[in-house]
């Protein structure tokens, strides 16, 4: 199987809500093959919103496929809608990952979550509503509230901000992560010197990101 972007669309619930989302299955996916493959649930940031989700080839894991890399995941990237955020959607976010686990060879202990920006806020959002469902997180650029230090736990977290970032200042991760290390999680940060809210495409650049993930496992 080559690498494809597919266009979807989930039905979130019977008042109209939906969720267009982008699928992609891995080069060595087979429906008659016994092996299961991890899922990277990917959130983008606000300026991508909308209903078309080809609009999410602008940035990180769905930019990099559609230009031919190979992800050895199962890639699920859905388009909030132009009039919200990432955190009402959440639920909504959930729902789908149930429904692509339903009907792909998913791993269940091998689930992720990546996210920039609004994304990233995203991120902090599901990892806290739903943290027994994720083997771990790269939140990059995104605010949230150090509150939901208590919620996620000890999940393994990668964060990652531009020191210079204008767009949400990178005091924002700093007092999540501040939180979650007084509560015994042993959270990653890469705060990069001299850049500002772009600090995504270096980050989904490194190839160590993805390694990292791929060597995490949900806890029992």
């Amino acid at each position: 199987m080559t690498t494809v972007l597919q266009s979807h669309v989930f039905k979130v619930d019977d008042t109209g809500n939906s969720l267009p989302y982008l699928l992609h299955l891995p080069a060595g996916y087979r429906e008659d093959e016994p092996a299961k493959w991890p899922v990277l649930l990917f959130l983008h940031g606000a300026s991508e919103r909308g209903d078309d989700p080809m609009d999410l080839v602008a940035h990180g894991p769905v930019k990099q496929l559609a230009e031919g890399a190979e992800l050895p995941f199962i890639v699920v990237a859905p388009q909030c809608p132009a009039y919200s955020t990432w955190a009402p959607e959440i639920s909504g976010v959930h729902a789908l990952l149930g429904e692509v686990a339903s009907r792909y060879r998913t791993d269940p202990d091998r689930t992720y979550v990546t996210g920039l920006s609004m994304g990233g806020a995203g991120t902090w959002a599901i990892t806290a509503r739903y943290p027994g469902h994720f083997a771990a997180a790269v939140p990059i650029c995104g605010s949230w509230m150090p509150e939901a230090a208590d919620r996620i736990g000890t999940l393994p977290v990668w964060a990652f901000h531009g020191e210079d970032d204008l767009n949400i200042p990178v005091a924002h991760t700093d007092k999540v992560v501040a939180a979650l290390r007084e509560r015994g999680n042993d959270v990653r940060y890469t705060r990069y010197p001299g850049v500002g809210h772009d600090s995504w495409t270096r980050t989904y650049d490194d190839p160590e990101v993805y390694d990292w993930l791929l060597a995490q496992r949900r806890a029992p």
